[in-house]
């Protein structure tokens, strides 16, 4: 991973379950490109994983720092947003980060 900052962190274990995925959205929204925010958790988030890839495509990379049964790191990266992922169906837009306009 080749970002030239620290990664904002984002602990999910203190954040109320039914609260987690909307907050971790809203987290993701607020980066602009190249900026990245590691992810704590106490357990694998296959299902928070398979809607970002979904709501994001290429636009957020994925990369496992510690990947424990009960202690995982996932640093989110923020790529630039080109138009041709729009028309693919990924998100970008409101201050060029990873703003989603689209739900």
């Amino acid at each position: 991973m080749n970002t030239t900052h620290t990664p904002f962190l984002f602990d999910a274990r203190g954040i109320s379950k039914r609260f987690r995925h909307a907050a971790i959205f809203g987290a993701l929204e607020s980066l602009g490109d190249g900026e990245s925010m590691r992810f704590v958790n106490d357990h694998d988030p296959q299902p928070l994983l398979a809607q970002l890839r979904e709501r994001y495509r290429e636009q957020v990379q994925i990369h496992y720092v510690q990947r424990d049964p009960e202690a995982v790191v996932i640093d989110f990266v923020v790529r630039p947003f080109k138009a041709e992922q729009a028309a693919g169906g990924a998100c970008g837009g409101g201050g060029g980060g990873c703003g989603c306009s689209g739900g």
